[in-house]
């Protein structure tokens, strides 16, 4: 699907609805959506964006899934949110004020779905976010009441240090924390 700019910029009031539900695994979350997320309602859907690819090949879907397709995570014992809702055409739109609140709101949200673990698609987001300024890719030593949390590399085109297989191994990780023997 094609948007014209001014149809993307029009998508800056849209908010891109959580695809979640209690006890989840594994709660994905973005830093935030982009307009192309905002315009089609669905999480990661710029074309160059590597998380459904990623996702597939970290062996968490057994199929790689488009953006289309989300709520499948769910019978997965997946899903995905944001730390902040606000959609934007890049994420330096964002103030640390943004993040600080969105980490706020999340750790709300967290405690009321209760999935095992948090995973955050951006350090750097998380590091804001939550305040903790020394975290690396990862799991992390903080958690939200009994859920873990875990730092992943941002699935971003723009994030070009991390390859497809160097992002999949790293979601593999997880996967294999998240899963154990099941994975």
């Amino acid at each position: 699907m094609r948007f014209t700019p001014e149809e993307l910029e029009a998508a800056r009031d849209r908010l891109v609805p959580d695809v979640a539900a209690s006890g989840l695994r594994v709660l994905f979350c973005g830093i935030n959506p982009g307009l192309m997320s905002a315009a089609t309602g669905h999480h990661f859907a710029r074309p160059g964006n590597r998380f459904w690819p990623v996702l597939h090949a970290s062996g968490f879907t057994p199929r790689q899934l488009r953006p289309s397709e989300q709520e499948e995570l769910l019978a997965h014992g997946l899903g995905i949110t944001n730390v902040v809702a606000r959609p934007t055409a890049k994420a330096d739109e964002l103030s640390a004020q943004e993040y600080r609140e969105g980490g706020r709101l999340l750790a709300e949200k967290v405690a009321r779905l209760r999935p095992h673990w948090l995973a955050v698609a951006g350090v750097t987001a998380y590091r804001v976010a939550f305040g903790d300024k020394h975290a690396t890719i990862g799991p992390q030593e903080h958690t939200l009441g009994d859920t873990r949390i875990w730092a992943l590399p941002n699935p971003s085109g723009l994030n070009a240090h991390w390859t497809l297989a160097t992002m999949a191994q790293e979601y593999g990780r997880l996967r294999a924390a998240a899963f154990g023997d099941d994975a």
